[in-house]
């Protein structure tokens, strides 16, 4: 049987210990994440081993900055591995890009973003049929399949991303990056965090 002792032990050290266990499990699983940029595909605006949050109720749109799962989905990725990238494309849409203009839906997209070099450098001429056509990940799409998105890099000429394997289920998506208060860069606060549209 417990004693006096014991139980105020359990009542005082062990539970609390197991409810901010919990506590954390689930912030974690449902709402937000802490983590830890990988690479220079999303300069200028993100930077290498930069701490961000990913938000994991937010909506994705066209523009939001997302963290996915890129195994299953890049060939390269032989294991489970974070990729951060932009939503370009939501479920339906077309998309093309010439002469360093990203098109929607036949709309250009302003990219102020990014300077000219990254929106012209390594970019190219296509569309979703061409690159699917060109790399052999798809059969020849004229649009964002259902329950998938179609993502870049910012820095596009060195980015991994949607060109070169096609596009994110929906499934693979942690949440959606958001640039925390303490960070000191005004402008990728506003590039990362409230460029998302409809």
């Amino acid at each position: 049987m417990f004693g006096g002792k014991s139980m105020r032990f359990l009542r005082d050290w062990v539970l609390p210990i197991i409810i901010g266990l919990l506590v954390a499990f689930l912030v974690k699983t449902y709402l937000f994440q802490v983590v830890k940029v990988d690479g220079s595909s999303m300069q200028p605006n993100l930077q290498d081993s930069e701490r961000v949050i990913v938000w994991k109720p937010a909506e994705i749109k066209r523009m939001s900055v997302i963290v996915f799962d890129a195994h299953g989905e890049d060939p390269a990725a032989t294991q489970s591995v974070d990729y951060v990238k932009r939503v370009i494309g939501i479920p339906g849409d077309t998309i093309s890009y010439n002469d360093g203009k990203l098109y929607v839906n036949d709309k250009q997209v302003p990219q102020k973003f990014i300077d000219e070099e990254q929106r012209t450098s390594g970019t190219g001429n296509w569309t979703l049929e061409s690159i699917a056509n060109k790399y052999g990940w798809g059969k020849s799409p004229k649009k964002v399949p259902k329950d998938s998105y179609f993502v870049l890099g910012d820095h596009r000429s060195v980015s991994n991303d949607s060109r070169y394997w096609g596009f994110v289920k929906k499934s693979k998506v942690m949440g959606v990056v958001k640039v925390p208060f303490w960070s000191n860069n005004a402008k990728a606060k506003k590039n990362i965090n409230d460029l998302a549209t409809d």
